[in-house]
Parts: structure tokens; C-alpha cells; sequence
């Protein structure tokens, strides 16, 4: 039997990765309760070695099961989750939504495409995980002024957060990988990507606009009222607020400096915590993380683990090299669009890091089949591709998965399927612009 497993461990962890997935996507049990279960399953079955060993035959380390759990992500989660709890006390976000409201006249719309154009520029100089957990309280505090359903804000801000992230090297961990392994900077990024990931943010936008419009409306009255909103009692308590955005300032600092610091992303937020709990009962602020999206995170990258370990994305990725057959125009295009796909239904992150040594391979001089031209474009083509697959569906980016638990712990649940209605649309929408930027910049 287990010589059976081993034998198709490929297979076996495809089956169980897509049984698990259907279920998710059913929503007949709690996702993390799901993912769980499939991670339990996968390490009993011995398709992961639950401790990371060195193969001595090979001379290569090979990876336990919760090594494969990206505990930088888990870390920068609980991080800003209690960041924003603490400071959310104070009235800050409060304060924010009500001058974004008065600022906007109370005008739904532009109320919309102002979250989405900030959730965005945010997005592309901290990361998205970030961005979104910042923006909830506030686009709840908006949508109970309207007395309106906050699911459209909140689908629309996870979207533009995807597509903002693209735009930039540390705005996606996908960029992350890409620019480390063919040497491009942060500024090659922001060169190559930033106009054609704005044209997107902006057809994107349009298009949500009008998907949601008849969700976005208001009487003169109620446009009025919130026009004029009163503010000045807003901030409850002022030393807090100082205190949780001085920290929160620093901690975005840190953000931005990791070029310069070479510290991880979580370091900087669990400092900021840390700090922040010294003047608070950590027990009740506790409570508050999401920890059902924290545990949905680390059954999903054990079950992802379990087939990358398998070689289950190494042989999708081979596959995709071989349908190139050595034209740099076919490779762009299937590279686009295979990433694009692939990365709304498995993690953006080990397919990236399984198809970056690829594109590494297909491109080497010392290759006789070597792909030869602008080979630049394979490189934007696998950025675009996994950074906006992740709008596909709920789990193809973490941003996804957290604005939808944390919507749902508010009462406001936000099915896969209704996800998916606008997300695949968005994917889609992106892909073809991106398609049309990579022919006109590199390929005719």
C-alpha cells in the first residue's frame, strides 16, 4: 500500500488537493476546517515528510510538511490583524472613512473608486495582505453610513490590491522571486509594469463600477447627511491614536526599507504589535485575530506543499515548456495565461518559484534549444500572470482568502461562486490587456 502511494504520489496529492478544493468551492464546511482535514490526510498518507532531512544520495534538504508553511505570511497576518484591532479602538479608521465620505460628497461611486484607487497605490508599496487589513475597518465603517451592503467595496478593494501589488518588486511576492532570479530591480519593475497595470486599475475599475452600480446609489438626502457629517468627536481616545500610528508609521517604514534592511516584512509587524500589547490586555486583543483564516492558511500550504513535493507543479510547469516549442511568441503567450489560470486555483508562490529556474533554463545561452529575442518578456509575462491569476477565485492570493473570512466574521459572507462572478472577469479582462502590452512592447 505504501509503495502504491509513493508510487503515484503525484496523482494521489492531485486528487486529494482537488477533492479539497471542490469542498471549498461548495462551501458545504468551514474552509479552514477543510484544509485542515487535507493537510491531516496527506501527512498521514506520507505524501510529505513531516521533518525536513538531507537526502544524502542526492545531497539536497528536503523539506518537512510546516516548512512548506510560509510562516512569514502566518506572522505578517496576526501582526497587522492586532495592529489594526488596537488602533482601530481609537477611532482612527473612523475618522478616515468619514472625511473619505465628506471628501467625496457621498457620491457611492466615487466613494468606490477612491478606496480602490488608494487600496491600489497602497498595495504597490507595501504588500496586499497589508493594505487589505488596513482598508476593512474603514470600508465597514463607510458602508454603515450608506446603510449599504459592504460586499462590493470589499470585492473591489481585494481586486485592485491584486492588480496595484502587480505594479511593483515588493508588491507581490511573485515580483519578489521573479526579480531576484533574473536580476531585475525595483525600478525595472516599476519601468516595465506600472503603466500597463494602470491602464488595467483603470478598465477594472470601470467595469466594477457598472457590475455594481446598482448597489451604489444613494438618496440627495442621505448624500447630503453624509456630506456633512460631524467629526470632531470621532477620536475617542487621542493617546492611543497617536500611539498606534506612530508605530503603524514605522512599521510601513520598515516596509518600505527592506531593500535597504534586508528584514522581513513580519519582523517589522510583530515588533509593532509587540509594542502596541505592552499597553493592552493581550488576552482580549487576542480574541480578535482571525484565526480561523490563519489555520485555513496553514492547512492550504501543507496541501500545496504535498503536491509541489510530489513534482505535481513541476510537471504542469514542464508541460507548459514543452507546448512552447522554442517561439518566444508562443512561450510569452502560454506563460500569460497558464500562470494567469494556474494561480487562481493553487498559491501564486511555489508556482512562481517552480517556473522561475524554467524560464532560467529556456533562456541559457549553454541551451542548444534555448529560446532567443527579448527575453525580458518571459519574465513580465510570469509577473502579470501569477500576480493578477490571483483575482481568479477566493484562494488564489491571500488578500482573497482574508477579506472574505474577516467579511464573513462581520456577517457578510461572500460565497466562492459570487467571488469568482466578478473575479474571473477582472482575470480575464487583465490577461487579454496584458497579452496586447507584451505583443505591442516586445513580441511584433
Amino acid at each position: 500500500m505504501l509503495d502504491f502511494i509513493h508510487t503515484h504520489g503525484m496523482l494521489i496529492s492531485g486528487l486529494i488537493f482537488f477533492t479539497i478544493y471542490v469542498f471549498i468551492a461548495t462551501e458545504k464546511f468551514q474552509k479552514s476546517v477543510v484544509a485542515l482535514i487535507g493537510a491531516s490526510v496527506v501527512m498521514l498518507l506520507g505524501l510529505i515528510p513531516l521533518s525536513g532531512h538531507l537526502d544524502m544520495q542526492n545531497m539536497t534538504y528536503i523539506k518537512g510538511a510546516f516548512e512548506y508553511v510560509d510562516f512569514e505570511v502566518v506572522f505578517l497576518l496576526i501582526g497587522m490583524m492586532i495592529i489594526v484591532d488596537i488602533s482601530s479602538r481609537s477611532g482612527i479608521y473612523k475618522w478616515m472613512a468619514i472625511n473619505l465620505l465628506k471628501i467625496t460628497k457621498g457620491h457611492p461611486k466615487a466613494v468606490l473608486f477612491v478606496l480602490a484607487a488608494f487600496t491600489a497605490v497602497a498595495s504597490a508599496v507595501l504588500d496586499n495582505v497589508t493594505t487589505v487589513v488596513l482598508m476593512m475597518p474603514i470600508t465597514f465603517v463607510i458602508a454603515k453610513e450608506f446603510e449599504a451592503d459592504p460586499i462590493p467595496f470589499l470585492i473591489t478593494e481585494v481586486l485592485a490590491s491584486n492588480i496595484g501589488g502587480t505594479a511593483t518588486l515588493i508588491g507581490d511576492p511573485p515580483n519578489i522571486i521573479i526579480g531576484s532570479r533574473a536580476g531585475l530591480s525595483f525600478m525595472d519593475f516599476v519601468r516595465e509594469l506600472a503603466p500597463v497595470i494602470f491602464v488595467i486599475f483603470i478598465v477594472a475599475i470601470a467595469i466594477l463600477i457598472y457590475m455594481f452600480r446598482k448597489d451604489l446609489t444613494a438618496t440627495p438626502e442621505k448624500m447630503h447627511y453624509i456630506a456633512n457629517l460631524d467629526n470632531s468627536k470621532t477620536i475617542v481616545d487621542k493617546k492611543l491614536m497617536i500611539r498606534s500610528m506612530i508605530t503603524l508609521g514605522l512599521v510601513i517604514l520598515g516596509f518600505i526599507t527592506h531593500d535597504i534592511t534586508h528584514i522581513s516584512a513580519f519582523v517589522f509587524a510583530v515588533a509593532g504589535a509587540s509594542f502596541l500589547l505592552l499597553f493592552e490586555n493581550p488576552k482580549e486583543i487576542y480574541k480578535e485575530v482571525e484565526w480561523l483564516t490563519i489555520f485555513f492558511f496553514v492547512g492550504l500550504f501543507i496541501l500545496i506543499g504535498a503536491f509541489e513535493y510530489n513534482g505535481g507543479i513541476k510537471y504542469l510547469a514542464d508541460q507548459l515548456i514543452v507546448l512552447t516549442n522554442g517561439s518566444l511568441n508562443t512561450s510569452v503567450m502560454i506563460i500569460l495565461w497558464a500562470s494567469g489560470i494556474l494561480s487562481g486555483i493553487v498559491d501564486n508562490i511555489p508556482y512562481t518559484a517552480t517556473m522561475a529556474p524554467l524560464i532560467s533554463e529556456l533562456i541559457n545561452p549553454a541551451n542548444a534549444n534555448a529560446i532567443t529575442g527579448n527575453t525580458h518578456a518571459l519574465w513580465w509575462a510570469l509577473s502579470l500572470g501569477a500576480c493578477l491569476g490571483g483575482n481568479l477565485t477566493i484562494i488564489g492570493a491571500a488578500a482573497n482568502v482574508l477579506v472574505c473570512e474577516t467579511a464573513a466574521a462581520n456577517g457578510y459572507k461572500i460565497s466562492f461562486m459570487r467571488f469568482m462572478k466578478y473575479g474571473s472577469i477582472i482575470t480575464i479582462i487583465s490577461l487579454v490587456i496584458s497579452s496586447v502590452y507584451l505583443y505591442l512592447r516586445y513580441l511584433r
